[in-house]
C-alpha cells in the first residue's frame, strides 16, 4: 500500500468488516460482492471516480476483503485501500470495458471460483445503481453451481451508527454547507444569472471551511426558482433571478466523501402571506419533530410529530421528511436505509445521522428549511448553525 492519507485506522476497517460478517452470518451467506461505491469505501477505503465501469469488493467470512475492478484502477486501489497485500487488489483486462462481446463478470466468476466460492452462497446488491441486469446474468452463467441471493442494503445498514471519526468528517462538511448558504445570501439578487450563482456555490464548496477542504457532493445543487420550485428535483439554468420569486437551495457540504446536506429558501422582494404562513407551520413542525429525535424512539415518531403539527396548520406533506446520511457517492447522498415516515419502526441510536427534510411545495414555489442532525446519547444535535428561517432580500 502506498497511500499516505488513509481516512480511518486499520482497526476501524476491521471492526466494520467484523460487523458486516455478523450480518452475513445472519443472512446465511458465505460471501458478499459489494458494488455500491459507498459500501466499497466504507469497507476498504477505496475512493475513485471509477464507478462507471464494473467493480466491487469481495468479502468472505475470513481474511481481508478483495478489491476487484478495471486493471488501470488497481493503481487507485493501491493508493486508497487499507489492505497492504497485492493479492487483495485484482484487476480485469481493459478489453472487457464496455465490450458487447464479453462481460467483466465472466472474470469475476473465475476469481470467485479461484477462492473456492464456485458453489457458495453469495450476496449481491440487486437493487443498486451500479449492478446491472447484464452483470447479474453474466455472473449467474459463470457460477452455475453458486446460489446468488439479494443482499441489497446489507452493508448499508451496518453504516447506520457513525464512529467518532466519521462524525468529525460530517461536522467538517457541516461547516462547509454553512459557508455555502452564507455565500448565497451574500450574492443572490435580482438580475443575477442562476448559473453564475451556482458557479460561486461550487467554488465555495470546494474551497471548504475552517481549513478543511471541500469534496464533491453526491448530488449537484438543486436551485429552482418560481414555478420551477414547485418541483423538488430541478437544478439550474441561465435565467436571471427575479423579484417576487422564491428559490430553494438544496445543497451539501462534503468532506472525504461524507455528506452534510442542508436546504434553505430565499425570497427576493416582499414575502406573500402564504409563504409566511408556510414558514411558521414548517418551523413549528420542525420543532415538534426534533423533540422526538432521541435514542429509543422510532424513526416514524419524528415523521408523525412533524406531520401532525403541519396538518394542524393546514398544510400537508405526502413524502418522507428525512433519511439517513453519511458517506455517499453520486447519484444520491442518502444511505438508502432509514426514513422518517409513518411505518418505519427503526429504533434511533446515538451516532445515527440524518437529513431532516421538511419541504413544502406550494402552487407557485417551494419552501425548504432542512436540518442535518446527529442522534446523541441524550437527544440530538443539529450539525449546522445556519439560521432556521425563510431568507429574504428586499
Amino acid at each position: 500500500m502506498t497511500t499516505q492519507d488513509i481516512n480511518f485506522t486499520t482497526q476501524e476497517y476491521k471492526q466494520r468488516i467484523a460487523k458486516t460478517r455478523r450480518a452475513m452470518t445472519a443472512a446465511d451467506l458465505d460471501a458478499v460482492f459489494v458494488t455500491d461505491p459507498s459500501n466499497m469505501a466504507w469497507l476498504t477505503g477505496y475512493d475513485g471516480w471509477s464507478f462507471y465501469v464494473h467493480q466491487g469488493v469481495i468479502l468472505t467470512q475470513s481474511g481481508d476483503p478483495i478489491w476487484w475492478g478495471r486493471v488501470m484502477d488497481t493503481l487507485g486501489a493501491k493508493r486508497t485501500v487499507f489492505m497492504d497485500s497485492n493479492d487483495c487488489i485484482r484487476g480485469y483486462d481493459d478489453s472487457f470495458v464496455q465490450n458487447p462481446d464479453k462481460h467483466p463478470m465472466q472474470e469475476l466468476a473465475k476469481l470467485l471460483a479461484e477462492h473456492g466460492l464456485q458453489d457458495a452462497r453469495i450476496g449481491v446488491e440487486m437493487d443498486n445503481y451500479y449492478y446491472t441486469a447484464a452483470a447479474h446474468a453474466a455472473l449467474v452463467n459463470g457460477l452455475p453451481d453458486a446460489r446468488l441471493q439479494d443482499a441489497t442494503g446489507l452493508v448499508n445498514w451496518q453504516r447506520a451508527v457513525k464512529s467518532d471519526q466519521e462524525i468529525v468528517y460530517m461536522r467538517r462538511a457541516a461547516r462547509i454547507v454553512e459557508t455555502m448558504h452564507a455565500r448565497i445570501l451574500q450574492l443572490a439578487e435580482p438580475g443575477l444569472r442562476k448559473n453564475d450563482l451556482i458557479a460561486d456555490i461550487y467554488a465555495t464548496a470546494i474551497r471548504g471551511a475552517d481549513g478543511h477542504w471541500g469534496d464533491y457532493p453526491a448530488i449537484v445543487p438543486m436551485a429552482p426558482s418560481g414555478l420551477d420550485a414547485t418541483a423538488p428535483h430541478l437544478t439550474w439554468d441561465d435565467k436571471p433571478m427575479q423579484n417576487g420569486e422564491a428559490t430553494f437551495f438544496e445543497i451539501a457540504g462534503a468532506h472525504r466523501r461524507y455528506q452534510c446536506p442542508q436546504s434553505r429558501t430565499l425570497f427576493l422582494g416582499e414575502v406573500p402571506r402564504k409563504y409566511r404562513d408556510a414558514e411558521a407551520a414548517v418551523l413549528d413542525a420542525i420543532d415538534a419533530g426534533l423533540e422526538q429525535a432521541k435514542p429509543g424512539n422510532q424513526a416514524q415518531d419524528i415523521a408523525n410529530a412533524f406531520n401532525a403539527t403541519l396538518n394542524k396548520a393546514g398544510f400537508q406533506k405526502d413524502s418522507r421528511c428525512g433519511y439517513a446520511i453519511g458517506i455517499s457517492y453520486p447519484p444520491d447522498w442518502g444511505e438508502r436505509t432509514i426514513s422518517f415516515r409513518r411505518g418505519d419502526t427503526t429504533v434511533l441510536e446515538a451516532g445515527m445521522t440524518f437529513h431532516f427534510m421538511p419541504a413544502l411545495w406550494l402552487d407557485d414555489g417551494g419552501l425548504e428549511i432542512t436540518e442535518p442532525i446527529l442522534i446523541t446519547p441524550d437527544g440530538h444535535e443539529c450539525l449546522c448553525n445556519t439560521p432556521r428561517e425563510l431568507f429574504v432580500k428586499a
